[in-house]
């Protein structure tokens, strides 16, 4: 391995980034990887100084300078350069549509990053035709997941209002990428913490095998064992042959939203159990079955340096959940807070090593699976800490869809800033999910959520039958 890249320190990546190249490969979509976000307020901006503040960002975010490249044998591996070189136009779409204005910037988050030794973020200023004005960023999720992007953008934020309103403090500085880096390649490199996570994993998937539920019932799953003369077969295809994807986003009011999150904090749960219980409970209503498996992303930030050192820091695995209809709702959500502390625990196991061992103890067919979709949660908003000073002016964030999916079924739970209401953002593989099925679902997790929550010690085929 090279130890200078162009005269900086180089390092392999991390189980996290690995995840993503590891997909990369398979997608001939390379936008696939990308994230686009637009984050405008309701106020005249001065631009020069935004732009300012931009670059200032960069300078004091690692993670935000990182750049890639291979080796002969054709490994990736990372560098962090000292100043990221580029220009950061202003775009007005204030004379079009906001369908227009959104159209083009879905077209941006459409185009991959050139991969070898270039930036892997590219920042525009925009006045919106609403009488917003702000910033879309574009960047590749080997260098960003969903809380660094938040991180990011409070930092210009932040920067921006220091310069600009005078008993505004300077934010303090974010936390290492490279130290946290360092950190996590220590842990794969052979230390008792990934030997004990290993024994944890291994014991779970040896257990026993789980059982693929279908959306809307059990039809691929007993399509695939005709097709493949395997009547006992539990796992099945979840993918179509197209990674061509779309968002759906549903939206639920603040209210409704209120209700669930001091539900949560009553009985102190965290929101993630809550949907997670919901989606399930859905599941076992849809397929009859009392064993249900998801995905669900764990965003691995318990420190404080973890939360600002930025990076990606995603690991995704299964949760999988056997309870049967007897079982009081709330006693289900104890147990599954219980499971997911559990995994939290032993969430630095890398997953692609997790999914190999499956793969050989349960030898199914190539590309079958037992998880129907993945959930994430992302409980941190701009809101949170550090707009305040900002006083009431309004602000909105709105996600661009990269048109890419190597998943059939993908679904982010976010607050939005005007009413702290949820969105339901499903992306999803337009020829294995359809529209109107996501919004069955999404009907249904509601009830079943709400049915539960007002009832929470009736057993879970009382609620199912109540909805």
């Amino acid at each position: 391995m090279m130890k200078k890249r162009k005269g900086y320190d180089v390092y392999p990546l991390t189980a996290a980034q690995k995840f993503h190249f590891f997909y990369l490969d398979y997608c001939p979509n390379k936008a696939v990887v990308n994230i686009g976000t637009s984050l405008t307020i309701e106020a005249e901006l001065d631009f020069d100084v935004l732009r300012d503040s931009i670059l200032k960002a960069y300078e004091r975010s690692e993670s935000m300078r990182l750049q890639f490249a291979k080796d002969k044998e054709g490994v990736w591996y990372q560098y962090v350069v000292d100043e990221v070189k580029q220009e950061i136009p202003l775009e007005d779409f204030s004379q079009t549509t906001m369908e227009e204005a959104e159209k083009t910037m879905r077209k941006w988050t459409q185009v991959p990053f050139k991969r070898e030794d270039s930036p892997m973020s590219r920042m525009v200023m925009i006045k919106t035709p609403d009488g917003f004005s702000g910033v879309y960023l574009l960047a590749d999720h080997v260098i960003m997941d969903a809380q660094s992007l938040i991180c990011f953008l409070k930092d210009i934020i932040e920067i921006y209002c220091s310069r600009m309103y005078e008993n505004v403090p300077w934010p303090k500085d974010m936390a290492s990428y490279i130290e946290q880096l360092k950190k996590d390649l220590a842990y794969e490199a052979g230390s008792k913490a990934k030997a004990r996570d290993e024994e944890f994993f291994h014991k779970m998937i040896e257990s026993s095998e789980p059982i693929y539920n279908g959306i809307d019932g059990t039809a691929k799953l007993e399509m695939e064992r005709d097709r493949r003369n395997m009547p006992n077969l539990r796992a099945a295809v979840n993918v179509s042959d197209s990674v061509e994807s779309d968002l759906d986003t549903f939206h639920l009011e603040g209210e409704p939203t209120k209700r669930l999150m001091d539900f949560c904090k009553e009985k102190q749960i965290s929101l993630t159990c809550l949907l997670l219980m919901g989606l399930r409970t859905y599941f076992q209503k849809m397929n009859g079955n009392d064993d249900v498996s998801i995905n669900t992303a764990i965003a691995r930030r318990a420190t404080l340096k973890e939360k600002k050192c930025g990076g990606t820091r995603i690991h995704s695995f299964p949760f999988r959940t056997v309870i049967s209809q007897d079982k009081k709702f709330m006693d289900a959500l104890l147990e599954i807070r219980d499971q997911q502390n559990e995994l939290f625990r032993h969430a630095n196991y890398d997953p692609v090593a997790y999914f190999a061992h499956r793969g050989q103890v349960y030898q199914n067919p190539q590309g079958c699976t037992y998880e129907p979709m993945s959930l994430t949660y992302q409980p941190m908003t701009l809101k949170e800490k550090g707009l305040e000073q900002l006083g009431d002016i309004r602000y909105k964030t709105k996600w661009y869809p990269n048109g890419a999916t190597t998943q059939a079924m993908y679904l982010t739970v976010m607050h939005r800033p005007e009413d702290n209401g949820l969105d339901f953002n499903f992306e999803h593989q337009v020829k294995a999910v359809s529209r109107k099925q996501l919004e069955y679902m999404y009907y249904y997790l509601c009830k079943i959520m709400f049915k539960g929550i007002e009832n929470p010690n009736l057993p879970v085929g009382d609620i199912l039958k109540l909805v």
